[in-house]
């Protein structure tokens, strides 16, 4: 077992036996500094009971004193005191030699020895809050600046690099193993391995919040070119050359979508709205089928202004509609496709009361997952004593807010080798700029259901069909390979409901062959973006048809 002395002046340190294979390294010396103080009580005693020499700095120093520990202040080797308000404190050539002395290496002892400096065999620092400061309403971009840490990085840089000879910790979830290794008599290689592997992936997810919100700070984003075909025209900004994405393990699953794919659910650091800042009640735990079909759920319920529910199987709704209340709103959408309501995940915009889960209790009824904003007492209660299923359903509580904001306003998409990226489809439309192109208009009494049905088909996945009766949505035709059999499936599922609703397209009709099928089914008006070099021959058929129609100028595809 090969040891290394912190004393530089001592002989045993000048033998070089640098080995892949160490097996233990003593420690004797720790650089402690850390903004989360939780378990600090616990290391304290430990460094205690193994005789461990604490260097520390401000308030980890204070708190390691009054748990006992005899402290060595930083500014006692630095020979300087803390300056600029604690902007610099530990970035000294006395610390970082200490840090990253090769323990092996008879020259970098020689020169430990020459000025005075002791190694260090444990650095333990955790960083500034950050992510969760600038999450805060009044943070504002001083408080955000004065909390980008620089000298924590580059300590846990520095051991990082020198893991073969220094050990660093760099979170109070760490704190055991590190008991553990001081109780032993030191830690061992395959440790310090595994603390630096997990110091770098702290440091590069730190770095990647700060980039993203610097650059929003600036109102800035780089690189990229603004688009060139007409088509893609937008007022948008351009995608940055270079996106910093730095992701945290949120959930292990199960596994994937098939028992044999392994899979976990991550997320930015600084994000805690949407899925990543979920909060399951009760129920058994998530899977990644159930995660997708829920961000379908919840996506579509906020795009609902008034109280909305939607109901989702494999991605898509079955079933979506607003009314007066949530649980108005839940018996539509429900009703609006009960055989597919089977196993589906529903998700409202609103408080889930008492009122809204007696909608979900008819017999035979099965309900996977179950998302609101906030759930009352009496329908937790309802719902997980009084169906069939009890406690197996999953509540689950999902905080409204942002949830692009971490990711610069962006929506990811993984490939083959890559990453695709987009401005999420989430800006409202303006019936104010829709055309009537059809010689007769649709009725007054339509325009919301017009608006309803155009907002619910940019939640389909393409080709897109969405019919409407008011505000619930009764039929829907997706992923086809053709437009006409997505409107004859949206049709085929509304059924007699059709007689007088509506019908949306995400994309323009490439032929007049649908009118035909539209007209037969009673539909009153169809609202679709046109742009076809065959929208004359489609106005001319719907025309023909005495059904109005209204192009929006704005496709909502989703593949």
């Amino acid at each position: 077992m090969s040891q290394f002395a912190s004393n530089p002046v001592s002989s045993s340190n000048n033998s070089p036996n640098h080995d892949s294979n160490v097996s233990m390294l003593p420690i004797r010396r720790a650089l402690i500094s850390v903004y989360d103080k939780a378990g600090l009580d616990k290391l304290a005693s430990a460094l205690k009971a193994a005789g461990i020499i604490a260097v520390s700095t401000g308030g980890t120093a204070r708190a390691l004193k009054e748990f006992g520990v005899s402290v060595e202040d930083v500014s006692s080797i630095t020979g300087f005191p803390e300056v600029l308000d604690g902007r610099v404190k530990t970035l000294h050539p006395n610390i970082f030699a200490g840090i990253l002395a090769r323990g092996d290496r008879a020259d970098d002892l020689k020169v430990l020895a020459e000025h005075g400096i002791n190694r260090f065999e444990l650095i333990v620092v955790n960083l500034y809050p950050f992510g969760s400061v600038i999450s805060k309403d009044d943070c504002t971009a001083d408080d955000a600046i004065e909390l980008i840490d620089i000298g924590g990085p580059s300590l846990v840089r520095a051991a990082a690099k020198n893991h073969a000879f220094t050990a660093v910790v760099t979170g109070p979830d760490q704190y055991d193993e590190a008991i553990a290794a001081m109780i032993r008599g030191g830690t061992t290689l395959a440790e310090r391995q595994l603390f630096a592997a997990s110091a770098f992936e702290r440091t590069a997810e730190y770095d990647a919040v700060i980039a993203r919100w610097m650059a929003g700070h600036a109102g800035l984003v780089a690189g990229g070119a603004k688009p060139t075909s007409k088509e893609s025209q937008s007022e948008e900004p351009p995608l940055p050359a270079r996106f910093a994405l730095g992701l945290e393990r949120r959930m292990s699953l199960r596994y994937g979508e098939n028992p044999h794919q392994s899979a976990a659910m991550y997320a930015p650091a600084d994000t805690h709205f949407g899925l990543a800042g979920l909060k399951q009640l009760s129920g058994k735990e998530l899977s990644y089928n159930n995660l997708l079909d829920l961000d379908a759920a919840v996506r579509i319920a906020d795009l609902i202004q008034d109280p909305g529910a939607a109901v989702i199987k494999h991605t898509n709704p079955c079933g979506a509609a607003s009314a007066a209340t949530i649980d108005e709103a839940l018996g539509a959408a429900m009703a609006a496709d009960s055989i597919s309501a089977f196993g589906s995940i529903v998700a409202v915009n609103r408080l889930f009361d008492e009122a809204a889960a007696e909608c979900l209790l008819k017999p035979g009824m099965f309900i996977e997952v179950i998302a609101a904003p906030a759930f009352s007492r009496g329908a937790v209660t309802v719902l997980t004593t009084r169906p069939a299923w009890k406690t197996s359903v999953r509540l689950v509580e999902v905080p409204p807010g942002d949830p692009w904001g971490p990711t610069a306003g962006l929506e990811l998409r993984s490939v083959a080798g890559g990453m695709l990226a987009q401005r999420p489809d989430e800006t409202p439309d303006d019936p104010t700029a829709w055309e009537v192109v059809t010689s007769k208009a649709p009725a007054r009494n339509l325009t919301q259901p017009l608006d309803f049905a155009f907002t619910m088909v940019r939640r389909l996945t393409s080709n897109a069909i969405a019919v409407c009766q008011g505000t619930s949505l009764v039929g829907a035709g997706v992923g086809q390979t053709s437009r006409v059999d997505a409107v004859r499936i949206a049709l085929e599922k509304a059924g007699d409901r059709a007689e007088g609703g509506v019908l949306a397209s995400d994309a323009f009709f490439p032929f007049p062959d649908s009118i035909e099928l539209i007209k037969q089914a009673g539909i009153a008006a169809i609202i679709q973006p046109g742009g076809s070099k065959r929208d004359p021959e489609v106005i001319a058929a719907a025309n023909e048809a005495n059904l109005p129609m209204i192009f929006t100028s704005r496709r909502h595809f989703r593949h």
